[in-house]
């Protein structure tokens, strides 16, 4: 049984847009690779943190939205940990309240009929 799962990675600020873009794309690969199905990516962009981590004061922040097997996660956390480019990541299996929720939150607002004042 498939488990969706989300995760967001921390890469150093000092990498190019295009090392940037390398790295989002190995881990998306690694993923696929890995029989997972990619349902949402977000990139948040650069975020000043609150406090220093690994000496640095700032971080390209990036979200990944999946559903695949739970020995997935395992070879993705192996992953960032290899990786000096990442500097924190957080994976987490969501529940059906949790999916509920950023489905909500994707789909697009309908819009409102403004009522004309009839003369």
């Amino acid at each position: 049984m498939l488990n969706q799962y989300e995760t967001v990675f921390i890469l150093n600020p000092v990498l190019s847009e295009d090392q940037i873009k390398e790295a989002v794309d190995k881990y998306r690969n690694l993923l696929t690779e890995k029989g997972a199905e990619i349902v949402f990516e977000n990139s948040w962009g650069m975020k000043k943190f609150s406090y220093p981590i690994k000496k640095k004061n700032s971080g390209y922040y990036y979200l990944i939205e999946f559903k695949a097997e739970g020995t997935v996660i395992a070879d993705l956390e192996l992953a960032y940990k290899r990786d000096e480019e990442v500097l924190r990541f957080l994976s987490f299996r969501l529940d059906k309240y949790a999916i509920a929720y950023n489905e909500k939150k994707r789909a697009p607002k309908t819009e409102q009929k403004v009522m004309e004042p009839q003369a």
